[in-house]
């Protein structure tokens, strides 16, 4: 094991943070079933799985650039004339001077359009779309990343407090114990009554302790449902994921630069952006499109019955001036890009940074366990040599009440350097853009955005969501 403990009490209290030594219950929480619990469950996740099947749909509305469009239409009504003559024509005419006339006229028609060239406005539009579904999928990686990590982050701070809550009840007894003793000493004149105050103020302190560390578990016990979903229940061993990680803090940061998603999905925004400055350029160009209607009129007039036509025409438009606006929105999308390109850049280097704290993060958790186990050893060895020496009267009572106090420190930072490690080292795979739940083999179908895209990129019609993922 990663764990190790030094001291009946040392284990003692591991065992109910890490379950150090002891058989695990049969209902047992791990931290894989935890990880896996958020990768299904987490809300955050979903609703980015939700926002990618979104952006899925740029595609299919891009390329409804290259298919015709095609509009019914049918009216139908009453039609009422009059029509009043000049006196002298109508007696010429033969006719009276009003002539009121009615109809009912109704028809139909059909009317179909096909863009032949735009200015390549649908093309580029396409390859905007396409970007942003990539550099949506890689967000959606990000998004599993940090939720991954707040899962783990959240079982250990749940393992942590709640070494931290029985480290406090150990101690509050110990204190107790403490000042029963003192009490008795004091009883038959051993002591003065400023010992026993010394004692009674500790046990004071460590009662209000105790329910800070109750406080601060059930907070845990709150976040951890939050993320993952679950009730935590038995908790067993945290353990970090080494073998997971980089051999060396370049590599790390290299692969970070190279792969992580954030970076990947600022690169996929830049390729959107200049796909969108040529589809701004094509307000620019001329557009051709071939145009065929079709027409059925009835009672159209008095004398006619119905009357059908047809016609199809070729339409050439050619933008001379349209106000400027066309070469505003040409200069904002170049201003855009440009904005794009710095994005990337401005991840490169946090991922850089982030790779750089989290590796450090995870040596000073290492060494820190070391001097931990180093420190609860000596401390448990000073106490029991304090508690001998003020029974025979070397020692005074505030002594022994340090020297607790010193090893109740010492395993409080052995518990949190223990939580640091494991913390870090899931921290370190994330500022390297690997944690996800395929390299960590979690037990759970991977997430595939791409069954959604296939399902709907070449639908033509359709109001319902597709089934699968």
């Amino acid at each position: 094991m990663w764990l190790s403990a030094t001291g009946g009490k040392v284990v003692a209290f591991a065992a109910v943070a890490f379950a150090i030594g002891i058989s695990v219950p049969a209902k047992a929480q791990t931290l894989e079933q935890a990880l896996v619990a958020a990768y299904r469950n987490n809300p955050t996740l979903n609703s980015q799985r939700a926002a990618t099947r979104a952006t899925d749909e740029y595609v299919p509305i891009a390329l409804a650039g290259y298919r015709p469009q095609i509009f019914g239409s049918a009216y139908a009504g009453q039609q009422w004339t009059e029509t009043r003559m000049d006196p002298g024509q109508a007696s010429l005419s033969g006719g009276g001077s009003l002539t009121v006339t009615k109809t009912s006229p109704t028809g139909f028609g059909i009317t179909i359009s096909q863009t032949i060239y735009d200015g390549l406005r649908t093309a580029n539009s396409v390859r905007s779309a396409e970007s942003q579904v990539r550099g949506q999928r890689e967000l959606l990686r990000n998004t599993e990343q940090l939720v991954l990590l707040d899962a783990a982050t959240a079982y250990m701070n749940v393992l942590q407090n709640a070494a931290l809550l029985d480290l406090q009840k150990q101690n509050l007894e110990a204190l107790k114990e403490e000042l029963r003793a003192a009490r008795d000493r004091f009883s038959v004149g051993e002591i003065t009554r400023t010992d026993v105050a010394q004692a009674e103020a500790s046990v004071a302190n460590a009662q209000s302790e105790l329910a800070l560390a109750q406080s601060n578990l059930n907070t845990a016990n709150a976040v951890f449902f939050q993320v993952i979903g679950l009730k935590p229940t038995k908790l067993t061993p945290g353990r970090p994921i080494d073998r997971l990680l980089p051999k060396t803090l370049n590599t790390a940061v290299d692969t970070g630069i190279s792969r992580h998603p954030a970076v990947k999905a600022a690169q996929f925004a830049v390729d959107a952006g200049l796909a969108n400055v040529k589809v701004a350029e094509a307000a620019l160009s001329p557009t051709l499109s071939l145009n065929g209607t079709a027409s059925s009129d009835y009672n159209s007039t008095t004398n006619v019955e119905r009357q059908t036509s047809a016609a199809a025409t070729l339409n050439l438009s050619v933008p001379i001036y349209q106000g400027g606006s066309e070469y505003a929105t040409i200069r904002q999308s170049k201003e855009t890009l440009g904005q794009l390109r710095i994005e990337v850049d401005i991840n490169r280097e946090q991922v850089r940074a982030n790779v750089v704290q989290f590796w450090g993060a995870l040596e000073a958790a290492k060494a820190a366990i070391e001097s931990a186990q180093a420190s609860v050893a000596a401390n448990e060895i000073a106490l029991r040599g304090v508690r001998e020496e003020w029974r025979v009267g070397q020692r005074t009572t505030l002594d022994v009440l340090n020297a607790q106090t010193a090893l109740f420190d010492a395993r409080a930072s052995l518990v949190i350097a223990q939580r640091d490690r494991v913390v870090a080292s899931y921290a370190v795979l994330s500022a390297s853009g690997d944690l996800n739940a395929s390299r960590l083999s979690l037990k759970v179908p991977v997430y595939n955005p791409q069954v959604h895209y296939n399902q709907v990129r070449d639908a033509w019609i359709g109001v319902r969501t597709p089934g699968g993922q």
